[in-house]
């Protein structure tokens, strides 16, 4: 019963981090719309951030003795974790869409040699079909002829930084027994908006200006809403799930971002969909089954031969 209880949460886990990643695919639905109302550039990864931390203010009165006791390897989680994804976010503000999807979504390498080195997890046969199929995938959506994407701006080393970062933090997660997901969420969103504003404020603000109180406010009728339904639970789901995953598979499931961003870009853009995308997402898909299966199946053998 213990090994089926820990199947269902691991399965549990990789599908919240596939939500997740879905979420993410649609991301770049609202910052199009902030955009309409001139907050642009890197000011609109910050009111992404700033918004849903006003909103979870009750939250840190509630866990406050939580944040205090977790300690600084609390808060070191939530600074890497944040500085990873507005790193991201601001990534795609500063390059192409699609290299700086393709540079973070190195993000599954990182991860499985990241925790070989510190976590001492094994590089199965199933994990390099995992993220061949997947890069397989990515590269057919994208165009195979867009090349290798070696970094020439500063939004490519962006995109770069923030897969190396959220490796990192995948993997101290990993090691962390302590925190559950509310205290990760809660640092997430505090130093995020911490790192938003900085990034925003260095110069990489992409000539903007900080956006008015108007500005902002107008966008609340319908933002706040899409926060609380689809993003802040998406970043429930991250911090649930990848604590009880190998930081590799958490990269992996990640893609589901790639095959989202392509359907809806198809539906809301008119960005093309065809045989091409079709083929891409369904290698990403496969890319993730290999890992849902590749454990209970690995397990079943085990016992078998016991």
């Amino acid at each position: 019963m213990a090994t089926m209880a820990s199947t269902q949460t691991e399965n549990l886990a990789k599908l919240a981090c596939a939500y997740a990643g879905a979420v993410w695919g649609v991301f770049w639905i609202p910052l199009r719309a902030l955009n309409d109302v001139d907050i642009a550039g890197a000011w609109a990864t910050v009111v992404f951030y700033i918004v849903p931390l006003i909103i979870i203010i009750p939250l840190f009165f509630m866990y406050w003795r939580r944040l205090i006791s977790g300690g600084w390897r609390l808060h070191l989680i939530g600074i890497v974790a944040g500085l990873s994804l507005v790193l991201y976010s601001d990534a795609l503000i500063y390059t192409e869409v699609i290299r700086g999807m393709l540079l973070y979504y190195m993000t599954p390498v990182w991860s499985t040699l990241l925790a070989r080195i510190w976590l001492k997890e094994p590089i199965t046969a199933a994990r390099i079909v995992a993220i061949i199929l997947g890069f397989s995938g990515m590269l057919i959506i994208f165009g195979i002829d867009v090349g290798i994407p070696w970094p020439r701006n500063v939004g490519d080393w962006m995109g770069l930084a923030s897969g190396l970062v959220w490796a990192v933090a995948a993997v101290l997660m990993r090691k962390d027994e302590k925190a559950v997901a509310i205290d990760y969420c809660l640092v997430y969103f505090l130093w995020g908006s911490v790192a938003s504003v900085i990034i925003a404020l260095m110069s990489f603000s992409g000539g903007y200006p900080i956006p008015s109180i108007d500005a902002i406010a107008s966008t609340l009728p319908w933002l706040v809403p899409i926060l609380l339904v689809i993003v802040i639970p998406a970043v429930f789901a991250v911090f649930w799930g990848t604590p009880l995953l190998s930081p590799g598979i958490v990269g992996i499931m990640f893609m589901t971002e790639i095959s989202v961003g392509a359907i809806t870009a198809a539906i809301w853009a008119g960005e093309p969909f065809g045989a091409r995308e079709i083929s891409g997402i369904l290698l990403i898909t496969m890319a993730g089954l290999t890992e849902v299966i590749a454990g209970p199946l690995a397990r079943f053998r085990s016992s078998r031969r016991e």
